[in-house]
């Protein structure tokens, strides 16, 4: 197991949801299994579908229960609430601090990541179901803010670490992803009456958005149409202001996010705001 850890550290979180620490010594994996009394076959299915993206459990699903894997979405769960979003904010408050905490583009980031957080952290709580998307814009809108948008001056090796930890969070949510469609779902008909409930209240299900944004720059209307959005007008109406079609409009919001790599209305108002597109006093 040490070796394997070595080697693949963001395996470390997803050990930790079992029980299982550091300090594995030179024990393998059936070994700390049995010390604390934990399905084997279940946990070396989750890591190589954490690993292998291409790994099909199919022969694997009868060796351990339906209730097993609810009970780790679950700790999942408490992981992304208690553990991740809040490693992501203590990183982003210390690049802030040493950045410029009165910079207005940082204080807009800061917004945006609490904005993500209140969204995340409610949607945890509260989900009735695990077939619900999952709302992970404005963690890939944070994402391509740092990369693309940010001031040059900014901290870099700060802004590193809260890339590094977003990115963390991003793949840890893609595998969960995968072990949604490939093991729980296909467990689900196992469950009883009163697994359902726990499943549909402790559980999340979130959908990879995948593809990289192109790096041209906007064009002249597509800046129109931008500004129109960041003030909050509709689609119908900004199709009016300008005098165009409403398909028009939709190619041009498509057009926005393809070149830009951001998807909501906040993280499109900061770029707005960072490339001199709308005024300050928007915010």
């Amino acid at each position: 197991m040490a070796g394997l850890l070595a080697e693949h550290s963001e395996l470390i979180p997803v050990l930790n949801r079992f029980g299982i620490r550091l300090g594995v010594g030179d024990k393998s994996v059936s070994e700390l299994c049995e010390e604390q009394g934990l399905n084997t076959d279940l946990i070396l299915t989750v890591l190589n579908v954490y690993l292998d993206e291409s790994f099909v459990p199919d022969h694997s699903l009868p060796l351990f229960d339906a209730e097993s894997i609810a009970d780790y979405f679950h700790q999942t769960v408490e992981s992304y609430i208690h553990d991740l979003i809040p490693n992501i904010e203590k990183h982003l408050n210390a690049f802030i601090a040493m950045s410029g905490p009165e910079k207005q583009e940082l204080k807009l980031l800061r917004e945006i990541f609490q904005e993500f957080k209140e969204r995340m952290t409610l949607y945890l709580r509260d989900s009735n179901g695990y077939e619900e998307e999952f709302p992970d814009e404005l963690l890939h809108d944070l994402k391509q803010i740092l990369i693309k948008h940010l001031s040059p001056g900014c901290n870099q090796n700060l802004c590193h670490a809260v890339i590094f930890s977003l990115h963390s969070f991003q793949k840890d949510l893609e595998a969960h992803n995968r072990l949604r469609d490939r093991v729980l779902l296909p467990k689900v008909s196992e469950l009883s009456p009163g697994g359902i409930e726990r499943l549909q209240s402790a559980i999340s299900s979130e959908r990879s958005r995948q593809g990289e944004p192109s790096t041209h720059q906007l064009s002249d209307r597509e800046v129109e149409v931008l500004q129109l959005i960041v003030q909050g007008h509709l689609n119908k109406e900004i199709a009016e202001q300008l005098n165009i079609s409403l398909n028009t409009v939709l190619t041009h919001r498509k057009n926005i996010i393809a070149k830009t790599g951001i998807r909501t209305v906040s993280g499109l108002t900061f770029y707005s705001l960072r490339n001199g597109l709308v005024s300050m006093q928007l915010s």
